[in-house]
């Protein structure tokens, strides 16, 4: 591997690309292809950005449906004919008593982490409103859902469905395009939720924001292309595309948001 590579991404995101040239040269050597975990979108942007310029690889992503947000990458020879089952992706129906209770994301989430399998081993959960869906590799799935007959106070009982039966998710997600002086994510957070540096900088040191995931306590961190932002009682923010420049100098990019 050419260690100028490294320059590209941020140093946190080394052992993941380490870990797709690893998938690579298993693939090479193996001549068959490798199914990932399901990776975050900047994830995906890596391994996109690395695979793609390998002529003798080819990739495909897939979550379970079209518009995933997480989704699981195979890497493969170019000979392989990918089919939909190649990604071991089972999808699950939450039956709960809908009459009586709510669910949340973070509820389904925290219980499925419970059952002490990693979030890499699930992908979305997805809701119409009131029904819950989940996503997860097809490994773990009947251990999960022999454990998981509550989340909190609420019985609930998994149910495997099929592609046909998948909901119809409610998205909330707004696509605008905005320019920026720089790609700090204080100035990125200050200019999309219309509120000052200051108090974007005091919402970052507090903890209440999440770079893909990971809380950050740092106004000057750079955020990137597909970097996924989430900010506490404000909503979230992905950078999805670099537009270029304004005769200015300003950036323009390609946002999708969720405002509460």
């Amino acid at each position: 591997m050419n260690v100028n590579v490294y320059q590209h991404f941020r140093k946190e995101e080394h052992p993941f690309v380490d870990f797709v040239y690893g998938s690579l040269e298993q693939v090479d050597s193996q001549y068959s292809p490798y199914l990932t975990d399901f990776l975050d979108p900047r994830q995906q942007f890596i391994l996109e950005t690395i695979v793609r310029n390998r002529e003798e690889f080819r990739f495909s992503l897939f979550g379970g449906y079209p518009d995933a947000e997480r989704k699981r990458a195979l890497i493969y020879p170019d000979y392989f004919e990918v089919k939909e089952e190649d990604f071991e992706v089972s999808l699950y129906q939450v039956n709960y008593p809908m009459k009586f209770t709510e669910l949340s994301h973070g509820k389904i989430l925290g219980t499925l982490i419970g059952t002490g399998i990693t979030r890499e081993h699930f992908g979305d959960i997805i809701t119409d409103g009131k029904q819950w869906q989940i996503m997860m590799d097809e490994k773990i799935a009947s251990y999960v859902e022999l454990q998981m007959d509550k989340i909190g106070k609420v019985s609930v009982r998994l149910e495997k469905l099929t592609a046909l039966d998948r909901l119809n998710p409610t998205n909330d997600w707004e696509t605008e395009v905005n320019t920026f002086s720089s790609l700090r994510v204080d100035t990125v957070i200050s200019t999309l939720f219309n509120i000052s540096r200051q108090r974007a900088k005091t919402l970052i040191e507090s903890g209440k924001v999440k770079i893909n995931w990971t809380e950050t306590t740092r106004p000057d961190s750079l955020l990137a292309i597909k970097d996924m932002i989430s900010v506490r009682g404000f909503g979230r923010i992905q950078l999805v595309e670099f537009l270029g420049e304004t005769k200015k100098e300003k950036l323009r990019i390609e946002v999708s948001i969720i405002r509460k």
